[in-house]
């Protein structure tokens, strides 16, 4: 009967320590949404509006264009951010969201820029 509750035990610590890294990952995700996707579409207007030219345009249409391909997923974002240098790797290890960085990349692989 012992050998039940301390299982018990084990599994429900288990999956306590589950339910907090998913929380730690929405919240990551979040915060990707949030922080980031505001700072990668500023950076994306700046870098279009400094490379026209009259074989690049970069309208107004050809903007929206590029912010829906870059925004249309927390990964795409955040892979944007470390492209543009807007975050490093440095600060996904600061703010302890290395981890889930690559879990997000894992996740979302078919959505990712190739």
């Amino acid at each position: 009967m012992e050998i039940i509750a301390v299982i018990a035990v084990v599994f429900l610590a288990w999956l306590i320590w589950q339910f907090m890294r998913a929380k730690h990952f929405t919240q990551f995700k979040r915060q990707i949404i949030q922080e980031l996707k505001p700072k990668v579409i500023a950076n994306i207007i700046e870098e279009m509006s400094q490379t026209r030219s009259e074989h690049l345009p970069n309208n107004s249409a050809h903007q929206e264009a590029t912010i829906l391909y870059w925004s249309v997923s927390a990964g795409r974002v955040l892979q944007a951010a470390l492209m543009r240098e807007i975050i490093d790797e440095q600060w996904l290890k600061s703010t302890g969201n290395l981890r889930n960085s690559q879990h997000l990349f894992h996740v979302e692989r078919d959505k990712l820029h190739r």
